[in-house]
């Protein structure tokens, strides 16, 4: 069992920066690929960055690219997302995943635990 608890979310101007984390309960974390998704209403939970079980690889949404950066660190059991150049489109509740893939997963369905997400609203 792994539990996942997001935080960080909040109100940012276009242009700013957000940092969310996702502290994990659960042996198995460091053995496991993580990621975060995003979701608005009424629109499917979308991929936005995963990152190895050792940090080495990460993987990226083509929309976030350049803006985003996925990090762990296995001895806080956390995970973080570094949101920069925030846009009004990035406007979504964030949530973090864990997954038991072992190559690096990008569908939601390749995900086994999930948190309660976060709320991050770009204004414009």
């Amino acid at each position: 069992q792994v539990q996942l608890v997001e935080s960080g979310g909040g109100l940012v101007q276009a242009g700013g920066s957000l940092r969310l984390s996702c502290a994990a309960s659960g042996r198995t974390f460091s053995s496991r690929y993580m990621g975060w998704f995003r979701q608005t209403p009424g629109k499917e939970r979308d991929f936005v960055a995963a990152i190895s079980w050792d940090g080495v690889t990460t993987d990226y949404a083509d929309s976030v690219k350049g803006r985003f950066t996925i990090s762990r660190d296995n001895t806080k059991n956390t995970v973080y997302l570094q949101m920069n150049s925030l846009k009004p489109e990035d406007t979504a509740v964030y949530y973090c995943a864990a997954s038991r893939s072992i190559v690096i997963p990008r569908r939601h369905y390749e995900y086994d635990y999930w948190g309660q997400g976060t709320q991050v609203t770009v204004s414009s």
